[in-house]
This record gives C-alpha cells, structure tokens and sequence, in this order.
C-alpha cells in the first residue's frame, strides 16, 4: 500500500512540470514529429512547441513531457539526438515549484 501512495504522490508532482527541455529544433520540425520522435523511448504525454505570433514560426525550442520517470531516462542514455540533420540539445527539467519562487520574491 505504501508503494501505490508514493507512485501516486510521483504522478501528482509530475503533473506540475515538463520533463525535457528541447533546444535547437529545426524551423522545418512540428510538435507531431518531435512527439513521434520522442515517443520511441516511451509515451508522450504532451509536446508543447510555443509560436511566435509575429513571424508564425514556432520558437526553435519545446518541452516534452513524458508519462514515466524510466523515459525519461531512456532519452539521456542515447548520446545524441538528431532530426532533419541537426543536433537537438537537450536539458532534463527539475522539479519547480511555485511555491520556491513565491519565496524568493519575499
């Protein structure tokens, strides 16, 4: 019982945040093909490819959020990653909380 309540306490905390931070994305990559890639080391749960409104091109950078911590994992075993011929750069996301960043501002 006590393993179930700390899986459940694990997915409530990773509701909060994205687990990767994806940098360099090609202007040819969609949010589509960063999940399909992305998605061979496990179930994407959400890619989240911001716009510039101004230009229509998506900002050259994402969050992936993965459904396991095993997954992400997976993603920082294999040395590079590459779509369309450029090197993605990758940086593992920390657990933020809102609650730190109200502190800080006191």
């Amino acid at each position: 019982a006590a393993a179930a309540s700390a899986v459940r306490a694990a997915g409530r905390r990773s509701r909060r945040f994205f687990d990767i931070f994806v940098a360099e994305v090609p202007w040819t990559v969609s949010s589509k093909e960063l999940k399909e890639y992305f998605s061979q080391f496990g179930p994407v749960q959400r890619c989240q490819l911001p716009f510039d409104k101004d230009t229509g091109f998506h900002r050259r950078y994402c969050w992936i959020k993965f459904s396991s911590a095993q997954d992400v994992q997976s993603v920082f075993q294999k040395d590079s990653h590459i779509l369309e011929g450029a090197k993605l750069s990758l940086k593992q996301q920390t657990g933020r909380r809102r609650s730190q960043r109200k502190s800080q501002s006191e």
